[in-house]
């Protein structure tokens, strides 16, 4: 029975102290600390789930800290502090798990990034933008040349133009997008629907707004939107609904069938949409719908993107938020108080980016599918139960047929015993009872690689 979740900001936790000796590390638990152990001995709980720590022990922050304290031992040691909407998130999951690869030569199947360069004539646009001095502060909303190649591309892609002045915002990766979004249209106690599993920055972001989360549970093996449930979800409340589509950790890619229902509901509800397309160019068998191209829906959507995830540069944290004039305000208002303006020679840079040719766009769907077909046949091969993947570069499966009793279990296993890592999808549930049986991959990596990951899968990695 599909079941609907509601988080609301968790207690007062009351911090520990520790001794200037300990190294520890966070884990998602009711303890604000605990001392460092592997992921599989943790037992404590998360809402009475799984635990999920991190490695903080070779966090040079946490490292420095605890010398600090070694080397002024007559001041009086005090407990870590964080604010209340902050008490429950502790390390990424991906910070662990790379981490982890690292400690244990693992291949990283994990963490969403590439292993291989961006393109050659965006790098040299960077490099000249530097050369001809482009190194003080941009706008504040962004580079004119950017936020007009910003609109030249959503014409392209959606039909839709859009004013660059008055609804382009450019900010520091789609993550800064987001909690932008989020701190300038969300007020404390608003109801905004997630989509489960999801990326975990939203919960965050909306946690730091002070929302009332809504989660609505995608379940596979086609993770479709439960109409039904979401209609009984939407309430006077709700403010906003969140979309990633295509969707990280599943690939899923919402239908438009799925869109236009979503779509409908909002407009007869007055609410408002927030949709993450950050991989709208990796959009394999189906095509990718902007939800704001659909009729009466631009009006009310705050449409996300990136440039890292089409021209695999993730370090460059150049993002961007469209919308129309009345909600771009808000969310201009919070970008300016925090981070004001972005990057200045990667905006030039980026703009070279988003005019380049159709054919590097076809190209680049045509690389990821042949680097899917390697790992999708592989996992099917080593004998996981393989979900479909439509868009993305991300792949979800069934790992209970190796035995393990859980997701974080299964991955310390991975990583030790097999030396390759995939991430728990747990840590993107409301609910992590909800992922439990779930890990993804990425193949977001060079085809040596992949193939290198699937070869030590075969060898080592046994059904029980």
């Amino acid at each position: 029975m599909r079941s609907q979740c509601i988080w609301t900001p968790c207690e007062v936790l009351t911090p520990l102290s520790f001794k200037p000796s300990t190294f520890f590390t966070f884990s998602f638990s009711k303890q604000l600390l605990l001392p460092d152990k592997s992921i599989a001995a943790i037992s404590s709980t998360r809402r009475g789930i799984s635990s999920y720590p991190s490695l903080m022990a070779s966090s040079p922050s946490l490292k420095d800290a605890v010398s600090t304290q070694n080397e002024s031992t007559q001041k009086t040691q005090q407990p870590l502090q964080v604010a209340k909407r902050l008490e429950k998130f502790k390390t990424t999951i991906f910070t662990q798990m790379s981490s982890l690869a690292i400690k244990h030569g693992a291949i990283n199947l994990g963490q969403g990034f590439p292993n291989f360069d961006g393109p050659e004539f965006v790098k040299e646009a960077a490099i000249q933008a530097i050369k001809d001095g482009k190194n003080q502060y941009a706008r504040g909303y962004g580079v004119p040349d950017f936020s007009s190649a910003i609109a030249e591309r959503f014409k392209k892609d959606t039909g839709l133009v859009v004013d660059p002045e008055k609804e382009i915002t450019v900010t520091s990766g789609c993550t800064e997008a987001i909690a932008a979004t989020m701190l300038g249209l969300i007020n404390p106690g608003d109801e905004v629907i997630l989509f489960a599993p999801f990326y975990d920055s939203y919960e965050a972001t909306l946690s730091m707004a002070g929302a009332k989360i809504k989660c609505i549970t995608l379940h596979p093996p086609d993770f479709a939107v439960p109409i039904d449930e979401l209609k009984s979800a939407i309430t006077q409340d709700t403010r906003a609904v969140l979309i990633n589509t295509p969707h990280n950790p599943t690939g899923k890619m919402f239908s438009r069938e799925e869109l236009s229902t979503i779509a409908s509901l909002c407009i007869e509800n007055d609410v408002l949409v927030f949709t993450d397309e950050v991989y709208d160019k990796l959009a394999f068998e189906l095509d990718h719908i902007s939800m704001a191209s659909l009729p009466g829906m631009y009006e009310r959507t705050v449409t996300l993107n990136s440039l890292g995830k089409t021209f695999s540069l993730t370090g460059w944290k150049i993002g961007w938020a469209i919308a129309p004039p009345h909600l771009t305000w808000g969310v201009r208002q919070a970008h300016s108080f925090l981070t004001f303006a972005t990057s200045t020679p990667m905006q030039w840079a980026a703009a070279v980016a988003l005019r380049a040719p159709e054919s590097y766009f076809v190209e680049l769907k045509r690389d990821y599918m042949a680097k899917k077909e390697i790992l999708v046949e592989g996992l099917k091969a080593v004998g996981f139960k393989v979900f479909p993947s439509s868009g993305t570069y991300f792949v979800v499966v069934d790992h209970t047929p190796f035995g393990l009793e859980n997701d974080i279990a299964f991955c310390e296993y991975l990583i030790k015993e097999v030396g390759v890592v995939a991430i728990p999808t747990s840590v993107f549930y409301l609910n992590p009872e909800d992922g439990k049986n779930l890990v993804r991959f990425t193949f977001c990596k060079d085809e040596g690689t992949l193939r290198a990951a699937v070869d030590r899968m075969k060898e080592k990695l046994k059904r029980k």
